[in-house]
């Protein structure tokens, strides 16, 4: 009956069944034909033994094994290269042991950069601010990283308490000894008989405002300046800051110790009155709001 509603199938069709069915015919065949050719064969447990799989745990304990073998511990690869950990110091440090400790070409060009500017690693924590270097490799280098003493600040060679009372009570000059006054900061001024830390600022302080010191006797003008330390300063050499009359404003010329607010507002009204800059200071001298005191200390401060 089948084989009569075959022919109903147009040529095409007749021809992709036949197709199917001859593979199918193939397949079954390829697999009947494997299937009786396998014959059983007795297995011993000697033979079992020998060919059954390693277990897993065994596997591993030999990894382990074969690993330790290879790659002693403190030891790691990174890139390819085999890492070995050991004891450095990272001021003299060479490139090939830096490189063995893991490190980057880049990063090790940039510790000898550090070391050419005169950079101190002072402590492990230091060479932590490496660029570049990761948590987990600090951690693992920080117990190797070994400071030599030659590299410890020299302070560390005194006594605790005489470091301490050096830097709170300085050591004063010995009599007949100078400091420039314009150089001096409140480190070296601290060092002169009478001067103390709040005094010792108001000086530098002082200078600034007037824009350097040019006699020292304008220390006098400090309130409570000991006047038996002036024979303790030289004025060194005074470069001394300007301020230009004609073109400054009356609150730039009132910031000058030396010129009150009157004083700047006095300036400004002869120069616009006179309706042209000013060439010296005795023009000011005309002003009743300028002694002939006041424009003699001035002088060195103005340029027209």
């Amino acid at each position: 009956m089948w084989l009569k509603e075959f022919f109903y199938f147009n040529k095409s069709d007749r021809r992709v069944l036949l197709v199917l069915g001859a593979v199918l015919v193939i397949l079954f065949g390829t697999i009947y034909i494997v299937g009786t050719g396998y014959t059983e064969t007795s297995v011993t447990a000697a033979d079992s033994l020998a060919v059954a799989p390693v277990p897993y745990d065994t596997t591993r304990r030999a990894y382990r094994q074969n690993r330790q073998r290879y790659y002693p511990p403190r030891t790691y690869y990174v890139e390819g290269r085999r890492v070995v950990l050991s004891t450095f110091d990272p001021n003299t440090a060479d490139s090939t042991q830096l490189l063995e400790l893991g490190l980057q070409p880049w990063q090790v060009r940039n510790i000898y950069k550090y070391r050419a500017k005169g950079g101190v690693y002072r402590t492990p924590d230091d060479f932590g601010r490496l660029y570049g270097l990761t948590v987990k490799q600090f951690r693992e280098l920080r117990p190797y990283i070994h400071i030599s003493e030659e590299y410890q600040p020299a302070s560390t060679l005194l006594p605790e308490r005489q470091v301490r009372d050096t830097l709170k009570y300085p050591v004063k000059m010995a009599e007949g000894t100078m400091l420039s006054l314009n150089d001096a900061d409140t480190t070296a001024l601290r060092r002169v008989p009478g001067i103390g830390s709040a005094l010792a600022q108001r000086i530098v302080r002082y200078r600034e405002q007037l824009g350097g010191y040019y006699s020292v006797s304008q220390l006098l003008e400090i309130d409570n300046f000991p006047q038996s330390s002036l024979s303790f300063f030289t004025l060194g050499t005074p470069s001394l800051r300007r301020i230009n009359l004609n073109r400054s404003s009356v609150a730039k010329l009132k910031a000058h110790p030396y010129i009150s607010f009157i004083q700047a507002r006095a300036i400004r009204d002869y120069i616009n009155q006179k309706g042209a800059p000013l060439d010296s200071l005795g023009e000011l001298s005309l002003s009743r709001e300028f002694t002939p005191d006041q424009i003699a200390r001035l002088r060195p401060y103005v340029e027209y």
